[in-house]
Parts: C-alpha cells; structure tokens; sequence
C-alpha cells in the first residue's frame, strides 16, 4: 500500500506513515463531514435558530485559529450577525478587548483535540464576562476536554469522524475538516444544495493528490530557505495555514510568511530573494483575479524569487511562473469559499515533502520538542 507515492513500509520507517496517510484521506473525509452534518442538521438549526445572540466570534488555537479566517467571508454573508475571527490566545491575554459583560455571543470553537488550556480557558472566559453565551464546540476528539465542557448556559458539541483526530503532530484531516464544517454550518437552509460542492471539492482535491504529487515533490528538493504564500478573502486563511504547515513541518528550517495579493505589495515584498519560493493561492472570482493578475506581473520588477508556483481552479491564461496546478480544465466551478479545501493541499505536501528533504521525521518533526501535538507549558492565570 502507498501513500503519497511512498510505500507503507517506508513511510513507517521514515516517521511519516500518519502525516502521510492523514494528507491522503483528505477528500473522502469531506465526504463524511458532509453526511455527518446533514445527519445532524436538525439538531444544529434548533440551536443556532432565534435572535438570542448578536454577535459570533469563530476561534481556536493556531491552525484551529486560521479556520476562523477563511470563514469570516462566509457567516458574514449569510447570518445577520457581526462575525469576528479572533484567536484563544488573543481573548485570553486581553478578554475585556472582545468581551463585556452586555454581550449575548455565538462562540464557535475549533479545536482538533480540545485539550489546548487557551482553548478552554477562552471558554470560560466568556462565560465569566459575558451576559449570555451559546457555545458551538466543532472537535475531532470525543474525549477531549472541550467536548465535556460544562456550559454556564447553551452549548452544543459537533464532533467530527474518527479519522480527523490526526495522530501526527500537524494538522492537516483536522483543519480541512473543521474548515468543512463551519462553511457549512454558516450555510445550514442549502445544505442539500452544497452537496454538489462537496463532492467538486472532494474531486479537486483528489486531482492534486493524483497529478501534482511529484510535482509538489521537485519543488519540495529545491533549496529555497524562505516561503511567501498568498491569497485573497477566504484564500488568505489558506495562505496562513499553508505557511505555518510548511513552517513546522521542517522545524522552523524554511521561514514562512503569508500575505494578501494586495497586502504584499506594501513592505512584505522585500522578503523575496534568490533562496524564495513564493505560492499564489489564486481565485476564481473575476474580480479579484484582476488584483491578482496585477501583483503576479509585477514579480517581474525587483529582487527574483527562486520559483514561483500558481494554483488555481483553472489557469486560462499565460503567467510567467516556473509551476502550475490547475484543478480542472473543464466549465465547472467552484464556488470560492469551497476553494479552501483543496487550496490547503499543496502546502500541506510541500511540507511534508521538504521535512523528509531536510532529514525529519514528518510525525515529528521538531528535534528539540518545542512543539508539541498540544501545547505544552501554558499557565492560565484568574481574571483580575
């Protein structure tokens, strides 16, 4: 049996057989995600209905954090509510800057393991401060603490399948799945009708699996020491969590950085040199291509990249870049907030491939344990 190219056996002696087979599964996980919600679908709108709350707040500890942006976009749309993304290790630090105690909040927590303290502690927190609180937990562990919460008022616990709880130490099932389920819980009245994205997702995804493998792989043997990855709206949570997979996956070996297509123009472009790879996470939206096509073309003027790699859902037109990946060929399209689900893949490989070039183990990447599955060695402290 392979994984990503590499046998079973191989992958087990190089220390990467779960990272390796959680990237993999990917797409059928969407599957699953996607009956799982529709399973509980009832259940959700009853707790989600009514006016009793003004306001969402989507959070999480880091990569759990980053679904929170790519979703802002979409609960903005499509509730009447004022959503912010804010990560647990903000509201823990300084809670009186996102809560009072005239608040009636939505919190929705992303937590792959819900064992992380600032998870828990940003919990509690809002139930100390806040008027009224309804707490949507979205997990991947059935025996986390998160899961077993005991709520000062409303609380409702979605968890995910089994095979999301990654065992490596990035999160790759996990974050997608999480990031799956709050698009569509954010869009619970069509959920029949996002089946059909659903599964074009799944499908894109397996393209890359299928036919970008060896080609994340050569870019994974260049010897660039530095990353810049860049998207737009829902793309830049992408962009954010490619990064940091890239990042941690090497142990800090490649430094990372993410931007937003207009955002990088104004200082971060000094960060490109001869030791970059740059990856554009492109949209399908004509009009913020416009944007993208701009920033894409102006590459040209200034200090060069070592390689540049464009994704999209289909590249119709000429860009002076060393890579591409495309989705599909064909008329289909999907929609641009589903577009995070493959998106992640590339830098989610990139990772890998480039941890086992750098002679680590993709399981376990860090050699000296600073990081850790869950955090480690945070202390949580009383509110004043």
């Amino acid at each position: 049996m392979k994984f990503l190219g590499i046998e079973k056996k191989d992958l087990e002696s190089l220390g990467g057989i779960h990272t390796a087979r959680e990237i993999n599964q990917q797409p059928q996980v969407w599957l699953k995600v996607y009956n799982s919600v529709v399973d509980q679908q009832e259940e959700l709108k009853a707790f989600l209905g009514g006016n009793d709350y003004t306001r969402i707040i989507l959070t999480g500890a880091g990569t759990s954090a980053y679904i929170g942006e790519s979703l802002i976009g979409t609960f903005q749309r499509n509730t009447d509510k004022h959503i912010s993304a804010i990560p647990t290790t903000n509201l823990v630090s300084h809670p009186y800057d996102y809560f009072t105690p005239e608040d009636n909040i939505l919190l929705v927590s992303f937590a792959r393991s819900g064992n992380s303290p600032e998870s828990l502690a940003a919990i509690k927190l809002a139930d100390t401060i806040c008027n009224s609180v309804k707490h949507l937990m979205i997990t991947c562990n059935a025996n986390g603490e998160m899961a077993h919460y005991n709520a000062k008022t409303a609380k409702q616990v979605f968890l995910l399948p089994d095979e999301t709880n990654d065992k490596s130490l990035a999160m790759t099932s996990s974050y997608s799945g999480m990031l799956l389920t709050g698009l569509l819980v954010s869009r619970l009245a069509e959920i029949g009708q996002l089946k059909k994205q659903v599964e074009l997702a799944t499908k894109y995804g397996q393209e890359i699996l299928t036919s970008y493998v060896d080609t994340l792989k050569e870019i994974a043997s260049l010897p660039f020491k530095r990353a810049v990855f860049l998207g737009s709206g829902p793309l830049l949570g992408t962009a954010t969590e490619s990064q940091l997979k890239l990042q941690e996956l090497t142990d800090g070996a490649i430094i990372c950085k993410d931007e937003s297509f207009l955002g990088f123009r104004h200082g971060p472009k000094a960060v490109v040199d001869n030791e970059t790879l740059i990856v554009f996470l492109l949209s399908n939206c004509n009009y913020v291509s416009k944007y993208e096509h701009d920033l894409i073309f102006a590459m040209d003027k200034g200090k060069k990249a070592m390689a540049q790699l464009a994704i999209a859902e289909r590249l119709d037109f000429e860009l002076e870049v060393d890579y591409k990946i495309q989705y599909t060929s064909n008329g289909t399209t999907l929609e641009e907030d589903f577009l995070t689900l493959p998106g992640v893949l590339p830098g989610q490989l990139l990772g890998f491939f480039k941890s086992l070039h750098e002679g680590l183990m993709p399981d376990e990447p860090s050699r000296s344990g600073a990081i850790s599955r869950v955090v480690q060695g945070v202390n949580i402290y009383e509110l004043p």
